[in-house]
């Protein structure tokens, strides 16, 4: 493109020119001293460019070089002139028509008539002042808007601005924004390599391509400037990342946009916060899991719904100020629809002594949850773990039921085997006969199933952080009573086993986990209903025998009352405890 470049500098207290020259091909240069008095300047420097042949029109069109001068140097203090082809409208006088009779000698008024000239001058085009430089309380909200969607190429008004200057240690002026709406590619916005900040040196354009240097990935949707004049005019990457300035800025204007986050949540128009979190939800609960530092300031700005809130997003404040007086968790369940959420067994209990359980929907929410650990003194609780602890608890009812259920979960857990790590009774459920949670430090349903959807998951990870499986059981259940029957009366019947691997998997699904084999689940499911239905079959062909049977005993019994009463004594009589213990009761 250049193939060489000459640089002439004379400065105006020497009478001497100096030449630097370089070309393009080669490293090397040289350095002389001008002898060309026609090429002799007064004061100044010179920079011409000698462009190839076939690039020259393309490189030294006015247009271009505007359009570059305009992109890195629009704000820079001193005027910039670029030397352009012009046209404007002339009049001129028409020439006399050589035809016309000239006998009248009385003077004519000449015509004139208007032609386009075409001519070359000077055109200023940095006539823009930047208006970060001017005083935040002489700019109207009108011009930041419009500053805001010339720059950005916008057509939506910010929902949010700040104009500051910072001075003391380091010294940076920024005009900063929050979008109207967020990008439709929004992989673009959280992978943090965007051009939505534009730094400048001394009003110099340096870039707008950043890897987190100045914002974190997180806060990628913020838009704005940052003009500093404590950076060298030729920083790089490598300075960007290294430099102490660089990390002070970055502290500062994280805080600037927090500010700007905080006076949307707290405006009167609620609409404007659901927004904001509408388009930029998962980038706070990503900032949970990536910033540490600012958790105090990210956790107020969360939303969910939750078991008393279904329609309503609410934030931990709410939640926490609507806590029971007892209550000394902040309670939680992950699923992947509110639908699924509001049906799960975990909440049965909790539902009952009106305890508000939050709904964590989306992939990311259970990680930023999470990594929170507590909000305000109340540590986060995931209800589909173990030791769930609700307060309020005759301790002494508690053991009696453990220890009169103690036969079943040892004698299920026999069954079970390596399936579950326990079974216990549990103190979650109401009306479900049993439930299957997760172990303290593995994953939770949710989390499994959103691991095992990944793409590149490790599978030998997987296998460790699925962790230990406990099935708790209800002991007011129907079902749970049978089998605690069962157990102590024939611990050995198929029919009894085959019940407890169908109640194992059946709980699988209401958990929330994946059946191991659906097709041997599916198997089992048919297997009951088969049952079933011969059952009703049997019941019915009885109730047609016995009405022939009583319809011929009517017939055939004495007219007289006497001879009703004549009843024949049975030749043996059967213990009900020989029935009992010969038959097995689930195969009625």
């Amino acid at each position: 493109m250049i193939l060489q470049v000459t640089v002439s500098t004379k400065s105006s207290k020497s009478d001497k020119q100096y030449v630097w020259e370089g070309q393009a091909d080669t490293s090397s240069y040289t350095i002389r001293e001008e002898t060309d008095a026609e090429k002799m300047v007064p004061r100044g420097t010179v920079i011409t460019l000698h462009l190839k042949e076939d690039e020259k029109f393309e490189y030294a069109d006015a247009i271009r070089i505007e359009n570059l001068v305009k992109n890195y140097s629009q704000f820079i203090s001193f005027p910039i002139y670029t030397w352009q082809e012009k046209s404007r409208e002339k009049e001129v006088e028409e020439e006399a028509d050589e035809t016309e009779e000239s006998g009248d000698d009385t003077p004519k008024e000449k015509k004139k008539k208007t032609i386009t000239e075409k001519y070359w001058d000077w055109e200023l085009v940095n006539e823009t002042k930047p208006i970060w430089l001017r005083n935040a309380k002489e700019v109207a909200k009108e011009d930041y808007n419009t500053f805001y969607k010339s720059t950005f190429k916008e057509f939506i008004d910010p929902q949010a601005y700040t104009h500051f200057s910072t001075e003391g240690e380091i010294e940076f002026k920024s005009l900063l924004y929050i979008p109207g709406m967020a990008p439709f590619n929004s992989e673009d916005m959280l992978s943090g390599k965007t051009k939505n900040i534009r730094l400048y040196v001394k009003r110099v354009f340096i870039s707008d391509e950043f890897d987190g240097e100045l914002f974190p990935r997180y806060l990628g949707f913020v838009k704005g400037v940052v003009d500093s004049n404590d950076l060298p005019l030729n920083v790089s990457r490598e300075i960007l990342q290294e430099s102490r300035i660089v990390r002070i800025m970055k502290k500062r204007l994280v805080r600037k946009t927090f500010d700007m986050v905080e006076e949307i949540s707290n405006r009167e128009n609620k609409e404007d916060y659901k927004q904001f979190w509408s388009s930029y939800g998962k980038n706070m609960k990503l900032g949970c899991i990536e910033d540490t530092a600012n958790h105090k300031r990210l956790a107020p700005l969360l939303r969910f719904n939750s078991s008393k809130n279904e329609e309503e997003m609410i934030s931990l404040d709410q939640y926490v100020e609507s806590m029971k007086e007892d209550q000394k968790a902040i309670y939680y369940l992950a699923a992947d629809t509110i639908k699924s959420a509001k049906s799960a067994p975990f909440l049965e209990e909790l539902v009952k002594k009106d305890i508000d359980v939050l709904f964590l929907v989306e992939p990311i929410d259970e990680v930023a949850i999470t990594n929170l650990q507590s909000y305000k003194d109340k540590k986060f609780v995931d209800i589909s773990k173990e030791d769930l602890e609700l307060g309020d608890v005759d301790e002494e009812k508690e053991k009696e039921i453990e220890k009169e259920y103690r036969l079943l979960c040892d004698w299920m857990k026999q069954n079970l085997g390596d399936k579950v790590a326990k079974v216990a009774v549990s103190k979650r459920i109401s009306s479900s006969p049993c439930v299957l949670v997760s172990g303290k430090f593995g994953w939770s349903a949710n989390m499994e199933r959103i691991m095992k959807a990944q793409t590149l998951g490790d599978t030998t990870q997987m296998e460790f952080m699925k962790g230990r499986r406990i099935l708790e059981i209800n002991p007011s259940h129907p079902i749970i009573q049978d089998l605690n029957f069962a157990c102590k009366d024939t611990p050995r019947s198929s029919r009894a086993q085959a019940m407890v691997n169908l109640l194992y998997e059946t709980a699988l699904l209401s958990s929330g986990f994946t059946p191991d084999n659906p097709a041997e689940f599916g198997a089992r499911v048919y297997e009951m209903m088969g049952l079933a239905l011969a059952g009703q079959n049997n019941a019915q062909a009885e109730g047609k025998v016995g009405g022939e049977e009583k319809k011929q005993t009517e017939e055939a019994s004495p007219s007289t009352p006497e001879e009703s009463f004549e009843v024949e004594e049975p030749s043996e009589v059967v213990e009900a405890s020989e029935v009992i213990a010969e038959d097995d009761p689930w195969q009625s």
